[in-house]
């Protein structure tokens, strides 16, 4: 489990094929990993994904093909956001995030507002039925409260902190992200529609 916190803003430095997927080589950035172990989860660019090695300066993961189909800014080098898991007692700042990502979504509008950046972004078709205006939904990792909602399309807002903290500065119209709803939606959804 994860809040979407971001606690740095890593790079991808390497990227090796393997029989199936992509071993990532990720400079940590200001990330400590002086309590990581191999086998831990990772978050990366809001997809939880498990630490198969570690160096100095550098932690290594393996992504599946399955991950590498339904999530985006994992096959190419550059910066990503970076969160550990949660620890049982640590403080839940923003909300509950799986790092199991629903889809990738397309921005659409990025608007200055005074200090802060509007962000408007397409999620895939159907997405839109789990995000609620005010509500939580994770984008490239980061917890953001939903401002607007409108059929599969909705807007948050970028405050100077998540803009300087995060990858979200660099996001422009047409880029894609990964998105994962709130949690809890999925599973109110599921006891609606099940008939046994």
């Amino acid at each position: 489990m994860f809040t979407g916190i971001v606690e740095a803003v890593g790079r991808i430095k390497h990227l090796s094929p393997l029989e199936a997927g992509l071993r990532l080589s990720i400079a940590p950035g200001g990330l400590d990993l002086a309590d990581m172990k191999t086998g831990e989860s990772i978050a990366v660019n809001g997809v939880c994904l498990t630490v198969v090695a570690l160096a100095p300066g550098t932690f290594t993961v393996d992504v599946s093909p399955e991950t590498l189909a339904c999530t985006c800014g994992l096959d190419a080098l550059g910066e990503v956001n970076l969160e550990k898991a949660l620890k049982l007692g640590d403080r839940l700042g923003g909300h509950l995030v799986t790092g199991h990502v629903d889809g990738v979504g397309t921005v659409t509008r990025r608007e200055r507002c005074g200090e802060c950046y509007t962000l408007s972004v397409r999620a895939p078709a159907g997405l839109g039925r789990y995000i609620a205006r005010k509500g939580s939904i994770a984008v490239h990792g980061v917890s953001l409260t939903v401002n607007e909602v409108g059929g599969d399309e909705f807007t948050v807002n970028l405050i100077p902190f998540t803009l300087e903290a995060t990858t979200l500065k660099a996001v422009t119209p047409g880029a894609r992200v990964n998105l994962e709803v709130d949690l809890i939606a999925r599973y109110v959804e599921r006891l609606q529609s099940y008939h046994p």
